[in-house]
């Protein structure tokens, strides 16, 4: 494919309340992911991040209970220090902001709206999007699915983190691959 018509690559960035749980998940998970598929597809993904709505873990390595579950999963590479979100920096950086949940989405779709005014448009804001909309089961709201926090919980709420970050993943990649999100 020529350089015309070859898509211009995506920024990811998963979003949710402390980004030491459900964010760093998804991230290391989607990481995983990209860099295991086929060079066309990971040509497809310029950058990847994670960060929380609060700033309540800022530097703190990801929960131990979400770095056993990526380890029992293979994934034995993944490193973050917990940052919060920049709407001065982040809408302009990524293209895609996938919350973890209703709450996390809500703050971001307000922080976006206020980033829209500030810009005059919306032109080169990333968009925001709830996770569970790739490949998530509808609510009743028609939203997808949250990915629930498993922070106060035992080890399952992680497992089930995880089992949804591979799912929707996937999903978003193969939407990605056939075109479909730009």
């Amino acid at each position: 494919m020529s350089d015309a018509t070859s898509p211009k690559p995506v920024s990811v960035l998963f979003v949710c309340l402390g980004n030491i749980c459900r964010s760093t998940m998804a991230e290391g998970v989607f990481q995983s992911l990209v860099s295991s598929s086929p060079a066309s597809t990971q040509r497809l993904v310029s950058s990847i991040d994670s960060c929380g709505t609060g700033a309540y873990h800022v530097g703190d390595s990801p929960d131990r209970r979400t770095m056993a579950t990526l380890r029992q999963n293979g994934i034995t590479t993944y490193r973050h220090a917990a940052r919060k979100f920049d709407p001065s920096t982040d809408f302009e950086h990524f293209d895609y902001i996938l919350a973890m949940d209703d709450e996390n989405l809500a703050d971001l779709v307000d922080l976006r709206r206020r980033a829209v005014k500030k810009a005059g448009g919306d032109e080169g804001l990333g968009k925001v999007m709830l996770f569970g909309e790739f490949g998530g089961a509808k609510r009743r709201n028609g939203r997808g699915e949250e990915v629930a926090d498993p922070y106060y919980g035992a080890n399952d709420g992680f497992t089930t983190a995880y089992e949804q970050a591979v799912k929707f993943s996937q999903v978003f990649l193969e939407r990605l691959e056939k075109g479909e999100l730009s």
